[in-house]
């Protein structure tokens, strides 16, 4: 047994080296949002809750435009490990331009739906605040698509770094701003929930011009950047993108749907729970970020294996790892179900009188939902991880339909009838959560076997 083991875990370290950059970076964007629903929540819970609200329609949009430059990252990939820099270079220039017409599309669709937000059950005084929010988020949209363009092509190198350092100095620039417009310190006015978003929208702009010069400048990226060249569009070329593109972009949108919808169940049952499902929703996804790290760890280290047709070690390695997501979320597991009862009060001000009922309840519905997402913590995990082994291999139609049965047929039904129509309330929306999650980690995982089964025997 540990002999069989050890063809797995000795994978454990390139996986890391390969995936911390990834994962410090997408952490330090969850902690700058943890940071700015702290300094929101000192506002009160209903500006809190229109934090969440506005998000739900930015997060919507933003699962469109990564799922569409995910793309990117396997293709790339595939063409190092097949040693093709042309073909590469091909791959990052449409990609680039593709991301660029979907950051502009996308925004304005967020815009245009700002006025949706009257028209959906939600309390009034949550509405008022999430409408300026969204728009400067909605903008954000343009750099931070545009950003991924850039990220997604160095990651396919196996360069995780440039996003990191990208992302952690547009961090530090957020929380500043953010301090100084949500309080309205020194010369800048107080504009509170509106001013974290603008905040956000300077960060993402610093994000994108880091990245591009760093990879403008790098010896690294030096053979694909010299001769650059767009004389004439290889529709092809966009085609293929695109046709693993939309459905990665479903997949996305499906998942994010599905949390999306959560937050709208949780504002039919009231502002303080909503407030609470947005606790959890936020511890969660920071803990959910190692799982996207080594998802795209996944994705690259299948890609190249897939350009040397080298399948039965693809296997092992995507094997190495689902375990060692396996093993992480075991431990976040614990860690929720221990924390339960105290990780809310961190956003929350206890010493406002006038606050204070409110502010108990909203505790105590965000810890009772900590223990259910301290169960999916390991559903959720390894869903995420063999999806980016399936796009390593650029299978993205049966896993969209996978996630659209598991999220879209199973798991929101569940969440809307425990929570509106049983008196489970907010906790019902999370077990509707688990069981959609759950429900797409075993059939992606049967997905991964079928197709590696195949090539193995093919081969």
């Amino acid at each position: 047994m540990v002999l069989s083991l050890e063809k797995y875990t000795k994978e454990f370290r390139y996986n890391l080296n390969l995936s911390y950059p990834v994962i410090i970076g997408l952490l330090g964007h969850t902690i700058v949002q943890l940071v700015d629903n702290i300094m929101v929540g000192q506002l009160g819970t209903a500006e809190l809750a229109a934090v969440s609200l506005g998000n739900s329609f930015f997060f919507i949009a933003m699962a469109l435009g990564i799922g569409f430059s995910t793309a990117i990252t396997p293709l790339i990939a595939e063409t190092d490990g097949m040693k093709d820099i042309n073909k590469g270079r091909n791959v990052f220039i449409h990609g680039l331009i593709l991301c660029i017409f979907l950051g502009f599309f996308l925004s304005f669709c967020v815009l245009f739906s700002k006025p949706l937000l009257f028209q959906m059950g939600q309390p009034d005084e949550v509405v008022v605040l999430a409408y300026p929010y969204l728009k400067w988020v909605g903008i954000s949209l343009i750099p931070l698509i545009c950003f991924q363009g850039f990220k997604q092509f160095s990651e396919g190198l196996s360069h995780t770094h440039p996003a990191m350092f990208a992302t952690l100095i547009g961090n530090v620039i957020n929380i500043i701003l953010n301090y100084f417009l949500i309080f309205g310190l020194w010369i800048f006015p107080k504009m509170g929930v509106e001013g974290a978003a603008i905040g956000t929208l300077f960060s993402r702009l610093f994000m994108l011009l880091f990245i591009a010069v760093y990879i403008r400048f790098n010896k690294r990226f030096k053979a694909y950047i010299k001769n650059i060249k767009f004389k004439k569009v290889d529709w092809k070329l966009f085609k293929k993108i695109i046709s693993l593109g939309f459905p990665s972009a479903l997949q996305m949108f499906f998942e994010v749907l599905f949390f999306t919808v959560a937050i709208w169940l949780s504002g039919f049952l009231g502002t303080n729970s909503q407030a609470a499902n947005h606790i959890a929703l936020n511890l969660s996804s920071m803990t959910f970020m190692f799982a996207m790290g080594l998802g795209v760890t996944a994705m690259i280290r299948v890609g190249n294996q897939k350009g040397r047709q080298d399948f039965i070690s693809l296997k092992r390695i995507a094997y190495s790892i689902f375990l060692l997501i396996f093993i992480f979320d075991v431990i976040f597991c614990l860690f929720f179900l221990l924390t339960s009862d105290y990780l809310p009060w961190i956003y929350l001000n206890g010493d406002n009188p006038l606050q204070f009922s409110d502010v108990q309840e909203v505790v105590a519905i965000a810890s009772s939902l900590l223990i259910a997402s301290a169960f999916f913590q390991i559903s959720d995990g390894v869903q995420a991880v063999v999806l980016g082994a399936l796009r390593g291999l650029q299978d993205v139609n049966i896993p969209a339909l996978i996630t659209f049965f598991s999220y879209g047929v199973f798991g929101i039904p569940v969440s809307y009838y425990l929570a509106l129509k049983t008196d489970f309330g907010a906790f019902g929306i999370w077990i509707g959560l688990l069981s959609g999650l759950t429900s797409s980690a075993l059939l992606l995982f049967w997905r991964f076997q079928y197709l590696t089964r195949k090539l193995i025997l093919n081969s």
